[in-house]
């Protein structure tokens, strides 16, 4: 294999084959490339089987990324290796060997809605208020035991005090539906393998001596649930190649360890550690920012990124007087930049998303292109739940959770007192509401609902059996008309119904791409659903033209050739909440460094004066990682220093230039009455004038569209005589 374009670092850590290897990675050092490469040497030159090859990702983005380059190096012979994410791998595991648990090897995948009813409906059963005990606390707390691998009995024996003692007997019942109705969360994807393989030896011993060359990318992201499956599947060879960045380790809040990857020398003493310091990425200004930053922590392995690239433009410092003016900052400079780079290679990137309103609005009046990235999801609406939950039932009828959904949906006479009275059934004898309402006839049910009951069993049971013999697509087609869902909403005749039919034809835009890359079998049904369970944010960022929004912890792997990190006031970032956490304000400066070396080309480091949040209005301090970058890196040759918006040593003022108006004569002055026209919504009139100097918009009625308000000084509208 040609390793000549590998500087000499890459080209140890691809060669260095047998043994444990740990490849200290630097944002920006080419990690993908290495890896890649790595597994490639390994099937060319070492003529290791595809089969005993094992690479572990944590989206399916990068899985996918991975095995396309690989298989760009390697035509031929890569189809047996296993490039997955860790729940994927756990998935196609579990679907083999579950039935040594007990459960049905047609299980479900719980989504994080399905979760939400599931504990709501045992807080009903304990009489226990939901505003009381919040159900995402609940699943938080049952999401860390499962991380720590703490079964409902362990969990039960060991809590000491209220209300730990009611979560921990709530995880209890949890599991018990979860197992009644062969239905698995994610958190029981990772645990039940290791509960499997400590339970089933020789099946551990099967995948050890599959899994020879095992590969961890972002190790410092791994939890102890994560790190304990690793190490089993690694025991008997120990050929285990894990690559991360002590630097980058952001994700505590979700379970990660970051002694994962800083004590890997002593699970495996005769590790080779191999620093990748290189960065391919950003400028130099950028990097020695962001080594500034970081080289303030203590948990970490010390390394320092470095780049060939010349120093590039410096940091840029906004400083405006509120969170809009803030937005119409970065308006103003995207605008500036907009003749040099498009909207796709820009993001603005935030520590929570209620940092994103005054943006968005800004954006809108603007007329810019964006995309938000963890807004509403595709697949959190209505319709898509609706034939998700379909779907799902007539893989596994035993989904009590998905068959709730779609017992009365469409409308078919089916009540709450119908539904109770099978799930009461069901309870008492074990059996799920598809089982119970083949009996019916003796639980007191009305004549009518039974009939009602039996003809959508018969429904289910047909359109199972078609499943095995038909396309995915051709299966949605088959529900939405056989079940009357889509007859339903073709008949209101409204707005929202015609955007959830709409949304509908997009979901199988989805299906057919998943058709034309399988073939129709008896798993199908099984590999779409667990599909379309692990999808995770990432997967769905395309390059559709727009500026992207997102929070820091969402742009991890991602580069863009502008970056404007917002919010940056101490109790914003760093939170409020961790400010006197030593440990979790080093996560927190983490975080920072990871923002900032998302930036290839420019850097604008922004806050405000004041900030309304959450309701209410604040006035912090600059956050003190502003205070860490040393003011050489600053242009204007200052440091961040504090000082009114605008003003003080280093910084720059951006003043919003009038000719942002799109017209024929700068500095035009506009009033009510004006006629005007805009690029994409036709003619005007001007109808109020709102704010002062920079903050003056216009309500201006369309006659096409209606009202709309747009910023005076970026809306691309022009003055008619």
């Amino acid at each position: 294999m040609d390793l000549s374009l590998m500087n000499k670092e890459q080209k140890k850590a691809i060669q260095s084959t047998e043994g444990p290897l740990l490849i200290m990675a630097g944002a920006g050092s080419g990690k993908t490339r290495v890896l890649t490469h790595r597994v490639a040497y390994l099937l060319e030159d070492r003529g290791v089987p595809a089969r005993n090859i094992l690479a572990i990702t944590f989206t399916n983005k990068a899985a996918r990324e991975m095995r396309d380059r690989v298989s760009a190096l390697i035509t031929e012979g890569t189809q047996d290796m296993w490039i997955s994410t860790f729940h994927s791998m756990c998935v196609r595991i579990l679907r083999s060997n579950i039935n040594h648990l007990g459960y049905e090897n047609s299980f479900s995948i719980l989504d994080p809605t399905d979760q939400k009813s599931v504990v709501k409906d045992i807080l009903k059963r304990r009489n226990l208020d939901p505003k009381q005990h919040n159900p995402r606390n609940i699943i938080g707390f049952i999401s860390d035991k499962k991380n720590q691998l703490i079964r409902p009995e362990q969990s039960i024996a060991e809590a000491a005090a209220y209300p730990d003692t009611l979560y921990s007997e709530m995880y209890h019942d949890y599991q018990q539906i979860l197992y009644r109705n062969s239905a698995l969360d994610f958190d029981d994807l990772i645990m039940l393998t290791i509960e499997l393989f400590d339970k089933e030896p020789k099946v551990l011993e099967y995948y050890q001596n599959r899994f020879q060359y095992i590969h961890v990318d972002e190790y410092q992201d791994t939890n102890h649930a994560q790190y304990r499956l690793i190490t089993q599947l690694a025991e008997k060879y120990r050929n285990i190649c894990v690559v991360g960045d002590s630097d980058q380790s952001i994700y505590k809040f979700r379970g990660a360890d970051i002694s994962n990857i800083l004590n890997f020398e002593d699970d495996y003493p005769e590790a080779v550690v191999i620093k990748l310091e290189q960065n391919y990425r950003s400028s130099k200004n950028i990097l020695d920012a962001a080594n500034a930053v970081i080289e303030n922590n203590t948990e970490r392995k010390p390394k320092a990124l470095r780049t060939e690239r010349d120093g590039g433009p410096k940091l840029q410092n906004i400083v405006a007087d509120s969170e809009r003016g803030e937005a119409e900052e970065v308006v103003g400079n995207i605008l500036d930049l907009a003749d040099k780079y498009s909207h796709s290679e820009m993001a603005i990137l935030y520590r929570t998303n209620a940092q994103s309103r005054a943006i968005e609005d800004t954006f809108v009046k603007s007329n810019i292109p964006y995309k938000m990235v963890g807004g509403i999801k595709f697949y959190d609406r209505k319709e898509i739940k609706d034939l998700m939950s379909y779907l799902k039932v007539i893989l596994n009828p035993n989904d009590d959770i998905s068959f709730e959904r779609i017992i009365n949906t469409p409308k078919r006479g089916i009540g709450p007192k119908t539904v109770d009275k099978l799930k009461a059934h069901g309870q008492t004898t074990g059996i799920s509401i598809f089982e119970s309402i083949k009996e019916s006839d003796f639980i007191g049910i009305p004549k009518t609902a039974v009939v009602k009951l039996m003809g959508l069993v018969d429904l289910l049971e047909k359109l199972a059996q078609k499943s095995k013999f038909i396309t995915i697509t051709e299966l949605v087609d088959e529900v939405l008309e056989s079940t009357g869902y889509l007859e339903v909403l073709e008949s209101e005749k409204t707005i929202e119904a015609r955007s959830r039919i709409e949304n509908l034809e997009e979901f199988k835009t989805v299906t057919r791409e998943f058709d034309r890359d399988n073939e129709i079998s008896d798993e199908l049904l099984f590999t779409f659903l667990s599909d379309m369970a692990l999808v995770s944010d990432q997967d769905g960022i395309e390059d559709d033209g727009g500026v992207t929004m997102m929070t820091m912890h969402a742009s991890k792997g991602l580069e863009f050739k502008v970056v404007f990190v917002v919010g940056l006031e101490e109790g914003i970032f760093p939170s409020r909440r961790v400010i006197y956490d030593d440990k979790e304000l080093e996560e927190e400066r983490r975080l920072m460094y990871v923002a900032l070396t998302r930036a290839e080309d420019h850097l604008f480091l922004s806050r405000a004066n004041s900030r309304m949040i959450f309701g209410k209005t604040e006035s912090n301090m600059q956050s003190r990682f502003l205070s860490e970058i040393p003011e050489s890196l600053v242009e204007g040759g200052g440091a961040f220093a504090q000082g009114d918006a605008n003003t003080g040593s280093g910084l720059k003022k951006r003043t919003p230039k009038r000719s942002r108006i799109v017209t024929n004569n700068s500095g035009v002055s506009f009033a009510i009455g004006d006629k005007v026209e805009h690029k994409k919504f036709g003619e005007g009139i001007i109808s109020a004038i709102k704010g002062e100097g920079d903050s003056q918009e216009l309500d201006i009625i369309f006659n096409k569209v209606g009202i709309k308000r747009l910023l005076a000084n970026f809306a691309p509208i022009e003055k008619k005589e």
